[in-house]
């Protein structure tokens, strides 16, 4: 069975009979577009005034430098894609080409390619991923900051290029709605910063059809995604995407019949899946904490979209979006880290700000503080950037400045119990910061949990905000199916594994079959002490079933940890017990004994005699172990250490783990 064929049997497993009906009916809708039935017609714009900018006036007083030097590489065809830091792209680059694997997609009926097949279109994200335009905004913010004509050629000649190689509806650029809506949201900010209506791009009768032919695939996109938004069990993050791109679109350009209804559509379900993909209090419930960062940014943009153009988003939606963010206030630690809970694909919506150093989180943040008038939120920043520049305007420094003379310290939030979270330590936000991120939440979201990882009690540990115990991140997605596996599997995280396999049951490179569900029993937290409990029931599906539940009790005079592993269960059974250490950790095992450091700070970790075997790993392809995966498609080796031990019955692991600073 081929692997395509194996995920749609997979997948048939966790619909319900109104997907099933509702895919049906897709499937029947794309097989009429083939034909030419119901697909989008070249139509005439009905009215002239287009929407105005997210912000006005656009920014002026950003140093040009970075774009101007990040323009000069994309002109000379040199584009970062994921782990390809300079590939050669040329300018413009073939449109249809995956850069890793150089698979160049056939130009046929974009519904009908089956972009998870490697063969026929290479990696699909490489393919993807310069396809979202975002180099164009890049060119256009070097235009708007420079007035250098030759910014304004190549966005021209970036659109150009791609209207001639990808026509509407064929080829890889035509396959999903949520790539359509991206391009499109970059497409618009595009617009404003090359100067809208006003653009010398359109000046001229070559001009003129220029911008018609951009419009007329403005409205091709519209139309696609309008006509096939992710429903039921991918109403996730796509769904959310796709009527961010819809809303923007229509805004910028409401220049049809359907404008119109597809504003307003999307206006009102943008509200609701706000309320409804995030907890109460503040966890996106794909239980990824990129992909609450990329939700957070779409929230964001459609807010400030609908607000320049007269459109007020609800206070409700507001308050979402503030208690997302305080979610990142909470789990960020004092060196700005965030732990890479569940998957990342290091997708941005916009790439506003080209810096190597910026941070999505420390930005998110940023602006949340000029937004929300929040100290405490400045104060995790600790800077004005400028994609919060290019959002919120020249305003916003005076504002921000303010916030940080403020010096307000917020009560810490600890405890996220709606979407699974809980926060323990000590001297929170000081160099002596103890940060420990607990993880007994659902697998994911929805039937198919599809950014979710098999980490249930796994928690991440920091130390003067610097990383010790880690969440691994994600690395593959599309294809390496072992390593994809591995990543986003129990092993690879801090947690135990039973008998070899995973809490959750592996159905397809975004699904789970067979899902674990985790909760918290207890969690208390005073000056002396923090305690938390947890279990779950991943391993009550065994023949001889076998719970887990873990107690994290911290100290925070003796700065010391006791975790405490209970299993229950009749049998025998095969236990491992994994800890994951950041790449910057000097790692050493002597007997019972797991020695780590860190920039100046010492972890002691100590195990009950019960364990039998330890072992530590550094970069092992065969198991594999010993890795960790900042980016997309990059792994860098790191150390893990695995203690296995054979359980009769009842059963507990003690792991006491101290710390200390190291002598100067």
């Amino acid at each position: 069975m081929s692997a395509s064929l194996a995920w749609k049997f997979s997948r048939l497993k966790t619909m319900g009979p109104m997907e099933v009906l509702w895919r049906v009916r897709q499937a029947v809708s794309v097989r009429l577009e083939a034909y030419g039935v119901g697909l989008a017609q070249p139509v005439v714009q009905e009215w002239d005034v287009t929407g105005t900018s997210w912000v006005a006036p656009l920014p002026t007083c950003i140093p040009a430098d970075p774009y101007v030097q990040a323009s000069e590489k994309i002109l000379a065809g040199r584009w970062k894609v994921f782990a390809l830091h300079a590939c050669d792209q040329g300018f413009p680059p073939c449109w249809n080409r995956d850069p890793k694997t150089c698979t160049e997609a056939p130009l046929v009926f974009g519904k009908l390619i089956d972009y998870r097949d490697e063969q026929v279109v290479g990696d699909i994200k490489y393919l993807w991923e310069p396809n979202r335009h975002l180099e164009l905004v890049t060119l256009a913010q070097a235009w708007h900051l420079t007035r250098e004509s030759r910014y304004l050629a190549g966005a021209c000649e970036l659109l150009e290029s791609w209207f001639d190689q990808c026509p509407y509806p064929l080829g890889p650029n035509w396959t999903s709605s949520l790539e359509l809506a991206v391009r499109l949201v970059n497409w618009a900010t595009a617009w404003h910063l090359l100067g809208g209506d006003a653009s010398s791009l359109f000046e001229g009768e070559a001009g003129q059809s220029f911008r018609t032919r951009w419009l007329e695939s403005i409205f091709c996109h519209c139309h696609f995604i309008a006509n096939h938004l992710s429903r039921h069990s991918s109403a996730n993050n796509h769904l959310y995407g796709e009527l961010m791109g819809l809303f923007v679109a229509s805004v910028t350009w409401p220049l049809w019949s359907e404008s119109a209804r597809w504003r307003t559509g999307a206006h009102l379900e943008l509200e609701e899946q706000a309320l409804i993909q995030n907890t109460p209090d503040g966890v996106n419930r794909e239980q990824a904490f990129y992909y609450q960062h990329e939700f957070a940014d779409m929230m964001l943009l459609v807010w400030r979209y609908g607000e320049a153009n007269g459109i007020e988003f609800s206070d409700a939606f507001k308050h979402r979006l503030e208690s997302l963010l305080e979610f990142f206030a909470a789990v960020m630690d004092t060196g700005g880290n965030v732990p890479m809970v569940g998957d990342a694909d290091d997708a941005l919506m916009i790439r506003f700000d080209p810096s190597a150093d910026f941070s999505v989180y420390r930005s998110l943040l940023a602006t949340g503080a000029v937004l929300f008038d929040r100290s405490d939120f400045a104060q995790k920043a600790r800077r004005l950037d400028d994609k919060t520049l290019w959002l919120l305007g020249e305003e916003a420094i005076p504002k921000f400045a303010s916030l940080l003379e403020q010096n307000v310290e917020a009560a810490q939030r600890r405890a996220f119990p709606d979407g699974g979270y809980w926060i323990l330590g000590d001297a929170f936000d000081t160099p002596d910061e103890i940060r420990v991120v607990v993880d007994a939440g659902p697998l994911g979201y929805l039937s198919i949990a599809a950014h979710g990882h098999a980490d249930a009690l796994a928690f991440t540990l920091s130390i003067g905000g610097h990383e010790f115990l880690v969440d691994p991140g994600t690395y593959a997605y599309h294809t390496q199916k072992a390593w994809r596996d591995y990543f986003r599997g129990t092993s690879a995280h801090n947690t135990i594994r039973v008998d070899g396999v995973n809490q959750s049951i592996i159905g397809g490179n975004f699904m789970w079959l067979d899902k674990a569900n985790a909760w918290c029993e207890r969690f208390d937290t005073n000056p002396e002490e923090d305690v938390f409990v947890g279990a779950h029931d991943g391993y009550l599906r065994l023949s001889d079933p076998v719970a887990h539940r873990r107690e994290i009790r911290l100290n925070k005079h003796e700065r010391l940890f006791r975790v405490v592993d209970i299993l229950e269960c009749r049998g025998s059974h095969d236990v491992e017990l994994f800890w994951h250490f950041g790449e910057n950790c000097e790692v050493e095992l002597t007997n019972r004994t797991t020695c780590a450091s860190n920039s100046g700070y010492r972890l002691h970790m100590h195990f009950d005699p019960v364990v039998e075997t330890t072992t530590l790993f550094r970069g092992n392809e065969i198991l594999p172990a010993g890795w960790i995966s900042r980016h997309m498609d990059e792994k860098t080796p790191t150390t893990t250490v695995r203690h296995a031990v054979k359980i009769t019955g009842m059963a507990r692991i003690i792991t006491d783990i101290s710390l200390s600073k190291t002598a100067t």
